[in-house]
């Protein structure tokens, strides 16, 4: 068949998300971390006062060692602490729980855009709580059926930012080589991560991550493609002065996570202007995807760019549901958009999405709802001849 000729464009065509089987409410993990802090009263009562108020529900675990009592949990226990799993054994938990949750994800994307795994011609895999050789893109490969000379590209280590960055990497290489199709996989299994609580520090970095796993598929949109998210412009930046306030670390019983209480405040310094730029003088967007690395910066960027509530509730609503998720967060938050403007069958949206990762690195990007395709001048030229 003959292809149409068509100007360049690159969308959100088909997206799915999966969450592990054990959930556990935010009272409980709390009671599970402060029965750990026994010889630590003060940072028990932190603990109950941090994750009261963190605008945390629900969060999803690979493990289900946090559903028993604290005696059993292995991560946080609440008597002796010589048996935490160390690194090498939560690597191996990962190297099982990882692939059939992003296969998960990975199949309702296709299905979503009517896509078949044999079109794929780049995949991108992202993770940042996990590593192993061969990794998530060779399962992937061998159980979705993708071409064996797909083109492979890992994202890894690269923190919360990583999903919004591996969206842009695939509109630009739709962009870049015309015909491309590419399938994105995030899948984070944060609470491989959680260690006994040392410092008021770990408290709060504890208090919102969960697991959960993404995928979208991007391609340029075709007639069949409907409620896609058109991808714009965008950028990655380094904010000055920031690069001790978010670390992640490998350590002998898992990585180990710094978040400095001033994340909030340097977004606020820092973001308005890097929106200004993005944005010019195309008027404020009326969808707003901010990544909900804490209840703390989504009132940041809520504040320093006056959104409304209604404005910044997709990401509060998977904040509240589901924890941060690190990189699997803002697909799951551009996802709740998505579905929303379908079902209330809107009129076209203009939006921009946001996600920020250590460095302090922020990903920036412009995207637009498009509830249906409609053929270009030239396309129609071409139907017509």
């Amino acid at each position: 068949m003959t292809q149409l000729n068509r100007n360049p464009a690159a969308a959100i065509v088909g997206m799915g998300t999966a969450l592990p089987a054990y959930s556990i409410t935010q009272p409980d993990i709390a009671e599970l971390i402060a029965s750990s802090l026994q010889d630590r009263p003060d940072l028990a009562r932190f603990a109950r006062r941090v994750f009261k108020s963190c605008g945390v529900e629900t969060r999803y675990t690979c493990d289900d060692s946090y559903l028993g009592s604290a005696e059993n949990c292995r991560y946080l226990p609440s008597g002796d602490k010589g048996h935490i799993p160390a690194t090498e054994e939560r690597m191996k938990k990962y190297q099982q729980e990882a692939p059939p949750l992003g296969l998960e994800a990975a199949a309702r994307a296709l299905r979503d855009a009517g896509q078949s795994a044999g079109d794929i011609t780049h995949l991108i895999t992202v993770s940042c709580t996990g590593q192993y050789l061969p990794g998530l893109d060779v399962e992937l490969i061998r159980q979705l059926g993708l071409p064996p000379r797909v083109n492979r590209l890992p994202l890894i280590f690269q923190g919360c930012a990583a999903g919004l960055k591996a969206i842009q990497l695939a509109r630009d290489v739709v962009l870049g080589t015309p015909g491309s199709r590419v399938l994105v996989v995030c899948v984070e299994l944060c609470t491989l991560h959680f260690q006994p609580v040392k410092d008021r520090g770990a408290l709060l970095a504890a208090s919102f991550f969960g697991d959960g796993a993404a995928a979208c598929v991007i391609a340029a949109p075709e007639a069949h493609h409907t409620h896609y998210l058109d991808l714009g412009r965008g950028y990655s930046v380094l904010l000055p002065d920031t690069t001790e306030d978010m670390t992640w670390e490998v350590g002998d019983t898992g990585f180990d996570l710094y978040l400095s209480p001033r994340i909030p405040e340097l977004l606020g310094i820092h973001l308005e202007a890097e929106l200004a730029m993005l944005l010019g003088d195309t008027g404020r967007p009326e969808l707003w995807a901010v990544h909900p690395g804490g209840r703390g910066i989504v009132d940041s960027v809520q504040s320093v760019m006056q959104l409304s509530d209604e404005e910044t509730r997709y990401s509060r609503e998977i904040l509240r549901t589901a924890g941060n998720l690190s990189s699997v967060t803002i697909l799951f938050v551009l996802e709740s958009m998505r579905q929303d403007m379908r079902a209330k069958e809107s009129s076209a949206r203009a939006g921009v999405a946001m996600a920020f990762g250590p460095g302090l690195t922020a990903e920036l990007m412009r995207f637009s709802y498009v509830p249906a395709y409609t053929p270009s001048a030239k396309e129609q030229d071409h139907a017509i001849l």
